[in-house]
């Protein structure tokens, strides 16, 4: 068995263009392999990352020792700590007990109108003009405003929300920041939980009864819950709830575009939706891998993993394992059984997968059906730098305008000075009810 290159070959442009025959050399070569590099165990098989996800053997605590985390990041990193993404039993069956009721498959369905009129108005004003950037004036916009909209975030608030959330994001995705990125994160993140905490306190802003604010400001009442973990956990849900639907609706509408056979086969068949999503999850999910640091010494797949020891798991890898999947690289909305691991698995599964799902089947239904002529269009493609985040930048495509002007008359798509736009991140300082001074340092 040969020596497998390293996972952070991902990082060049070059590979994240090719990326899953990157991940078959990986996997061909070894699929669970001591990463030098990285100094961690890269797991590229279904198989063992599928035991090693539920393996009690294996924790999600990221930072074990906030000591060996560099000082510029330990804000951040203090605040992910209290998240239930990084948190194990019991603490993290509370902390996901605290929002759970927020994405329940009722609660979800209520949204399903929302969504609607929010796509409906996104493609309505860019029909006429031929072209558009899916990432930019759809991808982006639609998740936050629905993320937004659970968490009872003012409308002009949120350009300030979207600009908090990107360097997070990419500190999250990408461990090799330089000091400046990782402190420019860690500041984004004091600056979020700071309007978080003014805005669940704030007397004069009763909250919707169905949102999550609502929710979990009932919960915090009757409980001993901290506030900090209540903020550090809506500041998760914003940034998880918008940035991993914007890269798989960017991902989703980029196969459709490269599998011209596939998309027309899902124009005549509505009823293969539900598995036409799953498929494209599958085929290039949003979130790449997942991280876990061995409790105690234990045996992976004949492997000695020792006590500290990170596991990655990379699930999309995983999700093309032919062992799984036969003929993994093809786009088959008629695939049977198999497993993606674009969700995770167990305890850990995605909290917002039902919501995730539902706007990225109304994203891709409107696409196919009221943009005739859908191409790609102008540069290639440009992939986001990260190991876990599967993203694009830009995806510019172009389609055959109405010859009417049937529509012209519906409201435009989201900006940031519409009624139910959040248009482009602007700087935080642009957010009216930003708090002037408060800034979570202990967070």
């Amino acid at each position: 068995m040969s020596t497998p290159t390293s996972l952070l070959r991902a990082f060049r442009p070059q590979v994240q263009e090719r990326l899953y025959d990157f991940y078959e050399e990986l996997r061909s070569a070894d699929d669970l392999f001591w990463d030098r590099s990285l100094r961690a165990w890269v797991a590229t098989g279904h198989a063992v990352v599928n035991k090693a996800v539920d393996d009690p053997g294996l924790s999600s605590v990221r930072y074990p020792d906030m000591e060996d985390v560099p000082e510029e990041l330990q804000p951040l990193a203090r605040v992910l700590s209290r998240q239930m993404l990084y948190n194990d039993a019991p603490d993290h069956s509370r902390l996901r007990g605290l929002i759970s009721k927020a994405f329940t498959p009722r609660a979800v369905q209520s949204l399903r109108g929302r969504v609607v009129d929010a796509v409906d108005r996104i493609i309505t004003h860019a029909a006429p003009t031929g072209r558009m950037d899916i990432v930019a004036d759809l991808a982006r916009p639609l998740p936050l405003t629905i993320i937004c909209d659970l968490l009872d975030v003012p409308q002009q608030d949120r350009p300030a929300l979207a600009s908090w959330s990107e360097p997070i994001a990419e500190a999250i995705g990408n461990s090799r920041l330089d000091a400046d990125r990782n402190r420019e994160a860690s500041q984004s993140m004091t600056d979020m939980l700071a309007y978080f905490r003014e805005l669940l306190t704030r007397p004069d802003a009763p909250s919707a009864p169905h949102t999550l604010r609502a929710l979990v400001s009932a919960q915090a009442e009757n409980t001993d819950q901290d506030l900090d973990e209540l903020l550090a956990n809506c500041a998760l849900l914003l940034i998880a709830g918008h940035e991993t639907t914007t890269h798989f609706i960017g991902n989703a509408t980029l196969a459709l575009l490269r599998h011209p056979h596939a998309a027309d086969q899902l124009r005549s068949r509505p009823d293969l939706m539900p598995a036409a999503v799953e498929e494209l999850l599958r085929y290039d999910a949003p979130v790449q891998l997942m991280l876990r640091r061995a409790r105690r010494d234990l045996d992976l797949e004949g492997r000695t993993i020792a006590e500290g020891q990170t596991v990655l798991l990379v699930g999309g890898a995983a999700n093309r394992d032919p062992a799984v999947f036969p003929d993994p690289h093809v786009l088959d909305f008629e695939r049977p059984g198999g497993r993606h691991m674009a969700f995770g698995h167990g305890p850990h599964f995605c909290l917002g997968a039902a919501l995730a799902r539902l706007e990225g089947a109304i994203v891709l239904e409107a696409l196919l059906t009221r943009l005739p002529g859908l191409r790609l269009d102008g540069a290639a493609p440009q992939w986001q730098r990260s190991l876990n985040f599967r993203g694009l930048t830009r995806l510019d495509v172009a389609f055959t305008p109405p010859s009417d002007d049937h529509h012209s008359g519906t409201p435009a798509v989201l900006t940031a000075s519409s009624p139910d736009g959040v248009g482009s991140a602007t700087h935080a300082g642009a957010c009216p009810a930003r708090p002037g001074s408060g800034h979570v340092t202990d967070a």
